[in-house]
């Protein structure tokens, strides 16, 4: 039952992955490398956007976007499971708990409409080449960017007023390696009819109407890719979003099979697995699958890394 502070459950247990003790370690492994993989890639990405004039256009403010979310994302989930695997004390206290959830939600959040900004920012540069700097301004940029952060944050903040409004008696057990809504509701002892269709609402909203902006804009992309008239061309258009496709395909499936249900879910063992893809594996491909494969960005990478590498060696003793 866990300790009760007035009643209510006071600490929380999450289950993570019980397998054998070699299993663990391997695990362990695993996560902590891609953990350390993610962190590099992503703050690689972020300083050579930052530090590089010629990428300071909106395309790429985007990409520091969702690399500088995705660092923020993988720290929200991954070090506690580290942690468990080394003590095995998988105790997580209530205000912990939920303050967890509310930055997940907030950037699972984030990413969704941060996605769908950028399909945008795709269409115009395909569709409305001649006229993307009037249609596409830095101001602009900044607003949409902004945007996607404030719904996040907001629609987290709408969530865990209700989720955390309810009363926990016990049992404490959470099934899954993070605080995560559906397994916090099936351990609630009072009514969470109307916490399920808030989340279910919010899920909606901030999961199918990016989706939808998302589709939208590969559909005229795709439409104006077919008219051009040499194969060259085609090829060239289609892969300055084919990344961004395969990277939304992952997330949104994955995020829709999580969440986007009216009824919190009962079996956990496969959502782990899913959860795994988008809070771990997602962050760590995604800078592989923007940016590396982008010319513009290893150029300017190379030279930041050379360039200090240089300046290191000039510098005397």
């Amino acid at each position: 039952m866990g300790n009760l502070s007035g009643g209510h459950v006071a600490e929380f247990v999450l289950v993570g992955f019980p397998t054998s003790p070699p299993f663990q370690l391997l695990l362990f492994v695993l996560f902590l490398a891609i953990y350390l993989l993610t962190l590099l890639e992503n703050a690689l990405i972020v300083s050579t956007i930052w530090l590089t004039p010629s990428l300071h256009r909106p395309m790429y403010f985007f990409l520091a976007h969702l690399s500088f979310l995705e660092l923020w994302y993988i720290n929200v989930t991954v070090p506690r499971l580290l942690g468990a695997f080394l003590t095995q004390d998988r105790r997580v206290s209530y205000v912990g708990c939920m303050t967890q959830l509310y930055f997940f939600i907030a950037l699972a959040c984030t990413e969704c409409v941060l996605l769908a900004v950028m399909a945008y920012d795709r269409y115009l540069a395909i569709c409305e080449p001649l006229r993307y700097p009037t249609l596409m301004p830095s101001s602009l940029a900044i607003r949409l960017a902004a945007s996607s952060w404030g719904s996040g944050f907001f629609s987290s903040m709408m969530k865990l007023l209700f989720i955390s409004r309810l009363s926990y008696c016990g049992p404490n057990i959470i099934n899954h390696f993070f605080c995560d809504i559906s397994p916090l509701l099936n351990l609630t002892c009072s009514d969470k009819e109307q916490a399920e269709l808030v989340d279910f609402l919010l899920a909606l909203v901030m999961i199918l109407l990016p989706l939808l902006a998302v589709v939208s804009s590969y559909a005229a992309i795709i439409a104006a890719i077919v008219r051009i008239p040499t194969a060259q061309g085609r090829r060239k258009a289609f892969s300055t979003c084919a990344s961004h496709l395969a990277v939304v395909v992952i997330y949104y499936s994955s995020t829709l099979f999580t969440y986007a249900r009216p009824r919190a879910m009962y079996t956990f063992n496969h959502n782990k697995i899913i959860s795994v893809l988008y809070t771990v594996i997602v962050p760590f491909l995604n800078p592989a699958i923007y940016c590396l494969r982008n010319k513009e960005v290893k150029d300017a990478l190379r030279k930041l890394v050379l360039g200090r590498c240089h300046y290191s060696r000039d510098v005397p003793d």
